[in-house]
């Protein structure tokens, strides 16, 4: 099968293309025949190990010190199941399937293992079936770990949320999600991406090169900060944000904390997707053979949405 194998920490370039044999299921296992997986901020991190001191130091002693213990990287899948294990009871061959590895990696590859079952870090559903494989690949990342942040803002009907970051994997799910729960949303992002914003429903975007939110008389009851680590100074930005929360207003940053992996959030997803009520948004696709090319425009930190690899079987 085709695999792409990160064998040291470092650049785009040292993801290389391979031939691997396909992968054989745990007993509790299906072997999931890939068709799309996902460029994530998560994937980039992983691959550069780009981390300060002291959490990098972390990061090798779980993942690897010189290189990932799992060369295969990739977090996103989707495809078809190609065969189960003896002990899987609720999936069968031929399920078109989605979801989540975790820091079981492997899907970058034609062919990955993953669990039957939902654990803290992994979970796959059945896709819809007006569903393509690249939009289940583009909604994957931010549909399992947005509701998880949103969820700590308690949105109720009406209140005032803003989404800081709104044009990413994370923002452009935050917004469509928090507009079903029915509040009302403002956008930040950068002017190139101020029509998108608008289009997935939000009630105003504020060009953050243009305006400061923070200056505003505005007050919201929830502020997400969806924005990866390493692009604003966090703490900075924390602090400013505490002068528009509402008196009873909340934060949340998507680089606190340990979000648990839920399949009923993707569940609630395949929901709204069928309704017409949320979208995938993909920026580009890059077929698997170009990974290294796709690492290097995540890597801008321009991308709109999500960055989909496709993966042709022969």
């Amino acid at each position: 099968m085709k695999a792409v194998v990160c064998k040291k920490y470092g650049p785009p370039e040292v993801l290389q293309l391979s031939e691997l044999p396909k992968p054989v299921p745990k007993d509790n296992e299906v072997v999931v025949k890939n068709f799309a997986s996902a460029v994530t901020g998560s994937d980039v991190l992983i691959r550069s190990a780009n981390l300060p001191l002291i959490i990098g130091l972390m990061f090798r002693v779980v993942i690897g010190f010189t290189k990932p213990r799992k060369p295969i990287l990739g977090l996103i899948f989707a495809g078809e199941i190609e065969s189960v294990g003896k002990y899987v009871k609720r999936y069968k061959k031929g399920d078109q399937v989605y979801g989540f590895n975790g820091s079981s990696f492997g899907a970058y590859a034609g062919f990955l293992c993953v669990s039957e079952n939902e654990t803290k870090e992994s979970c796959l559903v059945i896709k819809p079936a007006d569903m393509s494989y690249e939009e289940a690949a583009a909604v994957a990342y931010g549909g399992v770990l947005a509701p998880y942040y949103l969820e700590k803002g308690n949105i109720q009907k009406g209140q005032k949320v803003l989404i800081y970051g709104a044009s990413g994997a994370f923002g452009t799910t935050s917004v469509q999600l928090a507009k079903n729960l029915g509040a009302e949303v403002t956008g930040v992002c950068s002017t190139r991406n101020v029509e998108l914003v608008k289009s997935l429903g939000a009630d105003r975007v504020i060009d953050y090169k243009k305006e400061d939110f923070t200056g505003s008389q505005e007050r919201y009851d929830f502020i997400l900060d969806a924005v990866p680590h390493g692009k604003i100074d966090k703490k900075n930005l924390k602090t400013l944000c505490k002068k528009v929360l509402s008196p009873n207003g909340k934060f949340a940053s998507i680089n606190e904390g340990s979000p648990k992996v839920k399949a009923e959030y993707l569940i609630q997803l395949n929901t709204l997707f069928e309704k017409g009520d949320f979208k995938a948004v993909i920026d580009r696709k890059y077929p698997i053979e170009q990974i290294a090319e796709a690492h290097k425009y995540v890597d801008t930190g321009r991308k709109k949405g999500n960055v989909v690899i496709t993966v042709e079987h022969p």
